[in-house]
């Protein structure tokens, strides 16, 4: 039997998109070595470096919503489009930023263009793939993300010890020519627009107004008007997933600290999960979601969350390298689980009118989660130790699959 049969039949515009995404991501350089390009080529401060960071992630997090809401209007497929190209331009332009207001002020657009590309790419994803193949269209995508970001930095660490600027070149032309290939692959008699799909789920709506009806009768606004931030399931959804967003962001912060400072093992071990983690996302992602199609939102959500609590949980008994991969292998099946799964459910419950919307409020949540996680993880781990961060760790992750695991058993 293949493995990755679920690809079979998807349609030629999602194809496109997910080249269109590996070309993007593959140029993926400048984000990774913004603050090294700063302190080393404007000899901007170490504190003043990190101060661009932020504005970047402040900036993300007000594009999210904001993008899935032109998404909606204006269609995500236009949107992926303008925030590539736009993207591409300004990088070609950001070396010309010399004094840290422009500089910051620069920042701020970039990561407003090129965040707006996410919930357009979700929504996007959302509309040309009907429900039931939804989970295996999400980790395609991810697939092109994993396989670009594998790319990216390497290429740009090569290119750094040439000229930093070459980075600016490199990624802004790589977005320009992401956005090319939607523009021009794209087939020309497929028009995407917000709330317009390209299958019929007339089966998918019945079955919805049937489970939904008591709410729906009891509530004066139509369902294609409930805003994301109103909607009573998209809000327990998102509260059950932010507890695990939280651990998984640990990866970023407390497990490298642990890794070198508690347990004292060299960085390069820290540096090759990155690559072990990817590798097992590239041959095992779509596949898995290929055969957990046909599983219950509550059952995929809730066995992921489940294995980042035990994946992530665990390091408070590693004590060698071998149980630092070990782990690493639990919590990146619960990514490989987990993401897909979460994208499908949102889109599932978004109105076809809304999508961008939903998509935004959702990845938004990811920003939200990355801005606080690693803060508190590598806080707690000073104050606390390495056994009370990974116990929370397990504590935050069960709660999120207990949650989860109620989602689709009532209205």
């Amino acid at each position: 039997m293949n493995p990755w049969r679920g690809l079979k039949g998807l349609p030629r515009e999602m194809w496109v998109l997910v080249s269109a995404t590996f070309v993007n991501r593959a140029g993926t350089m400048v984000l990774p070595f913004l603050v090294l390009y700063l302190t080393r080529t404007l000899h901007v401060s170490g504190g003043k470096a990190a101060l661009a960071l932020t504005t970047y992630g402040v900036a993300a997090l007000m594009a999210m919503p904001a993008a899935g809401w032109l998404a909606d209007h204006a269609g995500p497929l236009t949107v992926m489009r303008g925030s590539l190209f736009c993207t591409g331009a300004l990088l070609l332009m950001y070396p010309l930023a010399q004094r840290f207001g422009s500089i910051l002020a620069i920042t701020f657009l970039f990561a407003i263009l090129n965040e707006s590309v996410r919930p357009s790419s979700l929504a996007l994803v959302s509309d040309l793939v009907e429900p039931g193949r939804r989970k295996s269209a999400f980790a395609l995508s991810r697939l092109a993300v994993n396989l670009g970001m594998s790319i990216g930095p390497a290429i740009g660490g090569v290119l750094a010890a040439y000229s930093f600027r070459w980075l600016f070149w490199a990624d802004g032309i790589t977005s320009v020519l992401g956005g090319a290939v939607l523009s021009l692959a794209w087939p020309k008699n497929t028009r995407v627009r917000a709330g317009e799909a390209q299958w019929d789920d007339a089966g998918d709506l019945g079955r919805e107004i049937e489970a939904e009806a008591p709410r729906l009768l009891s509530t004066a606004h139509p369902a294609a008007e409930l805003r994301a931030f109103r909607n009573p399931r998209m809000l327990y959804f998102l509260a059950a997933l932010i507890p695990v967003q939280l651990v998984f962001f640990q990866f970023t912060s407390t497990l490298p600290l642990f890794l070198v400072r508690h347990l004292g093992m060299p960085e390069a071990i820290y540096g090759t999960i990155f690559t072990f983690n990817t590798l097992l996302i590239v041959a095992l992602e779509v596949p898995l979601n290929t055969a957990m199609e046909n599983w219950p939102h509550g059952w995929s959500l809730g066995l992921g969350a489940l294995l980042y609590a035990i994946g992530f949980g665990s390091y408070a008994l590693v004590t060698r390298t071998a149980g630092v991969y070990a782990a690493v292998t639990i919590w990146t099946f619960g990514e490989m689980v987990l993401m897909p799964a979460s994208s499908a459910y949102a889109a599932e419950i978004a109105p076809k009118e809304r999508r961008g919307e939903y998509m935004g409020l959702y990845t938004m949540s990811f920003s939200v989660a990355f801005a606080t996680g690693p803060w508190m993880g590598a806080a707690a781990l000073e104050r606390w130790g390495a056994e009370a961060v990974w116990g929370a760790a397990f504590l935050f992750g069960t709660v999120s699959a207990i949650l989860m695991s109620r989602i689709g058993r009532k209205a």
